[in-house]
């Protein structure tokens, strides 16, 4: 999960929990507001009707008129029973409604004085009235239909702007951790883009320090460090190779000259011989290192326009000089935006090494020493395709094709270091062109060199 959903995952989940915490906090305070309310007016209604009788001296029908008018429909459902100190009942409001009591619960009354719970669906409240003549024990029972109606609305209040308000902070949440998070995806789309092609690469920072900034500065610190290391690197592979060869050249003349003299016996020729195949390829890998520094040093020099046809037939003729007994089979396909496609902006003799290495590799590891390179365009690409016959390549080995010393296991029986494809990749990534293997057919090789135009 990346930073970005973290982040707005952690403060939705918080704003959710904190306010579904909230809400539940606000449903049981009001629901406890509601039934002592309730228990208030219980209270204030029963004690009435108790002080009716006390302050009353007999009590007759037009008492009990008196009582029902100020208890009836008061409360919804209600039903009042008012006891004497010896648990006999002396008044029952004229409702249906009824109240389970026990002498029990009188007794509970004297010695506590007051009462209130649920029985059903109805709210029972008892007290005890204490008088200096008498005692009285008041039981009045109510629905609080108006105060649930208030609670229940409350519940469907809070679940809606639960919903409704979760909703809208996951999105707001969203969106602003986005927009926060956008100059760290620039950055993040800038570090994925560097190779060794572009390390003067550098991110933008802006006058305000933020977090993001300050990663930006100490990235762009570490990459002018990286870059003049990187660029020693070069400069040392490339005066190595190129103070080698000097030596080396000398040792292949004076190899060469003792090989040709008619004093050497057979035997040291052989010995020789077997020795300047040796420096040979020493120099051919000192050769290869120096075009892989010239490629790095020669990044900004590709400004002249060529025709990749003349540079194909150039390679093509170079390496017949070498390898006469190879084959190259050229085909071209028809096309009437081929002639402005053909034409490339790049360094030739680069373009050139590069061509003579793919063609030289399909030549060498084919089983008939012949090649095919077809060119062919579409709107936005020129294409050559070479291909040869022979043993293929495995997908593992496919995986590492373009690394540098990566021989496959159809290179037994012949010589070099690996570095051919590798050099070619670097010299198509410096004129933005890309190359790849693939298997045409059972036991056909190909490679495609796609070049943007």
């Amino acid at each position: 999960m990346t930073l970005k959903n973290r982040i707005s995952l952690l403060v939705s989940l918080l704003f959710t929990i904190l306010f579904g915490l909230a809400s539940t906090v606000i449903f049981i305070l009001y629901s406890n507001y509601r039934k002592e309310e309730f228990r208030d007016r219980l209270e204030i209604k029963a004690l009435s009707n108790i002080k009716l009788l006390v302050n009353v001296k007999q009590i007759d029908n037009q008492l009990l008129k008196i009582i029902d008018q100020n208890s009836i429909n008061k409360l919804y459902d209600e039903k009042t029973l008012v006891f004497d100190s010896n648990y006999k009942l002396i008044y029952s409001s004229i409702d249906d409604a009824k109240i389970k009591w026990s002498v029990d619960d009188l007794k509970y009354l004297k010695k506590n004085k007051t009462f209130f719970k649920q029985q059903g669906d109805y709210e029972v409240y008892g007290v005890f009235y204490d008088t200096n003549d008498r005692d009285f024990y008041a039981l009045i029972s109510a629905t609080d239909n108006f105060g649930k109606k208030k609670l229940l609305f409350l519940r469907y209040t809070l679940i809606v702007s639960y919903l409704f308000f979760t909703c809208l902070c996951w999105i707001i949440t969203s969106f602003t951790v986005k927009k926060l998070m956008n100059p760290l995806n620039s950055f993040h789309q800038k570090i994925k883009n560097i190779n060794e092609n572009n390390l003067d690469t550098r991110i933008e920072s802006k006058s305000n320090k933020n977090e993001i900034d300050l990663i930006a500065n100490e990235f762009n610190f570490m990459m002018d460090r990286i870059e003049v290391s990187y660029q020693k690197q070069k400069e040392f592979t490339a005066n190595a190779s190129h103070e080698l060869r000097t030596p080396l050249s000398r040792i292949t003349s004076q190899i060469e000259n003792a090989v040709a003299d008619p004093k050497t016996s057979p035997e040291n020729k052989s010995f020789l011989t077997n020795i300047l195949a040796d420096v040979n390829q020493l120099t051919e890998l000192i050769n290869s290192l120096l075009i892989l520094s010239k490629v790095d040093t020669n990044r900004g020099e590709n400004t002249e326009i060529h025709r990749m046809d003349e540079i194909l037939f150039s390679a093509i003729e170079n390496l017949n000089k070498s390898f006469p007994d190879f084959v190259i089979l050229f085909e071209i396909e028809e096309n009437e935006n081929l002639d402005t496609a053909l034409e490339i902006k790049g360094n030739k003799n680069l373009l050139e090494i590069a061509l003579s290495n793919v063609l030289k590799n399909a030549c060498v590891y084919s089983d008939n020493k012949q090649a095919t390179v077809k060119i062919s365009s579409d709107d936005h690409h020129l294409i050559l395709s070479v291909s040869n016959t022979g043993i293929t390549l495995s997908e593992e080995e496919q995986k590492n094709l373009f690394q540098p010393f990566m021989r496959g296991e159809n290179s037994k029986g012949t010589t070099g270091f690996g570095l051919g494809l590798r050099i070619v990749q670097r010299i198509l990534t410096l004129h933005k062109a890309t190359i790849s293997y693939s298997l045409s057919n059972i036991n056909t090789n190909l490679f495609r060199l796609t070049f943007h135009l």
